[in-house]
């Protein structure tokens, strides 16, 4: 290693390449950016508020919309930073640390979606238990496990690339700190920590859709017994929201995590990664709002109120 210069700074790259855009993209994804926080407040604050809400499925959709807003501010902050300056280093510590809330907050939102389809399952295909299985202990249980699980399980990972050695060149071709663009950076044996990410992204996304897809499997086959299709149409319903969202977040994650090939671009990878961190934590305040009957009941209660209070106060 003596022959080598040893770099602890790395450059990101992020939509260099789109340098024409800069400012227009700044102003998009910063829109975006203010929306879904804003919507995510939203969400977590009538939750907190309203006891309508206090539900386990409520509770689970509040803790997924805290992470959903995380996983934003750990990725997109930086990315408005670059996007505005020609100086786009950062340190190896300020990468790694990035990293390990990207995903970490990430393994614990598939977790989390998880447990979402373990309680819609429960509230159809076992209704009179379900009060009893899924209480409040429960379903505090349930979160504490999947926050904990999906933190400790990166901790091993980021602490193995502080090991590494990186001794040139320092580009990153990303717009944030991920694991394979700055392990092909090292100029250590990075074989390891590469099949412990492999399984890592194996355990939290397949295995994790392998039983959502179980749950809805039998979810689907319980509501095909309902007799009324209005009673099959509003058990469905209840499960039209998490569905969207598992689509999403999983879809854009076996593509960029699971796949086999190696064959996409390097920008066709950051666009899906930019869903991910982006769009998708921006759309799911709308599609949980919109596609939820208990959730959209209190928003048209919460404007009535509003609307009835304003001609009361001017008399």
């Amino acid at each position: 290693m003596g022959n080598f210069s040893v770099i602890r700074e790395f450059v990101l790259l992020g939509f260099s390449h789109l340098h024409e855009f800069q400012i227009l993209l700044f102003a998009l994804i910063l829109l975006i950016y203010v929306l879904t926080v804003l919507g995510n407040l939203a969400i977590i604050t009538l939750t907190c508020l309203n006891s309508r809400l206090h539900s386990p499925m409520c509770f689970f959709l509040c803790n997924f919309s805290l992470m959903e807003m995380l996983v934003t501010c750990t990725v997109v902050p930086r990315m408005l930073a670059d996007l505005l300056t020609t100086h786009k280093t950062m340190s190896l510590a300020e990468c790694l640390t990035q990293s390990f809330f990207y995903f970490s907050l990430g393994s614990t939102n598939f977790l989390i979606l998880t447990v979402m389809a373990f309680d819609r399952y429960m509230a159809i295909c076992h209704p009179l238990h379900y009060p009893t299985i899924m209480n409040g202990p429960v379903c505090v249980k349930l979160v504490v496990v999947c926050w904990v699980v999906g933190f400790l399980s990166i901790i091993s990972p980021t602490l193995q690339k502080t090991q590494l050695w990186f001794c040139g060149p320092n580009v990153i071709d990303h717009y944030f700190c991920d694991s394979a663009p700055l392990l092909k950076l090292s100029c250590s044996d990075t074989r390891h920590i590469e099949h412990m990410d492999f399984f890592l992204s194996l355990v939290f996304v397949l295995a994790t859709m392998l039983l959502i897809v179980v749950s809805y499997i039998l979810i689907v086959a319980a509501v095909l017994h309902i007799p009324s299709s209005s009673g099959r149409q509003k058990a469905f319903s209840t499960c039209a929201s998490h569905l969207t969202v598992v689509v999403l977040g999983y879809g854009s994650a076996i593509f960029i995590y699971v796949r086999p090939g190696k064959g996409h671009s390097t920008h066709l990878k950051k666009s899906v990664a930019l869903l991910t961190a982006v769009v998708t934590p921006f759309l799911n305040p709308f599609i949980f709002t919109f596609r939820n009957e208990k959730v959209k009941e209190v928003i048209e209660d919460m404007t009535k109120r509003i609307l009835l209070r304003d001609p009361a106060a001017h008399r």
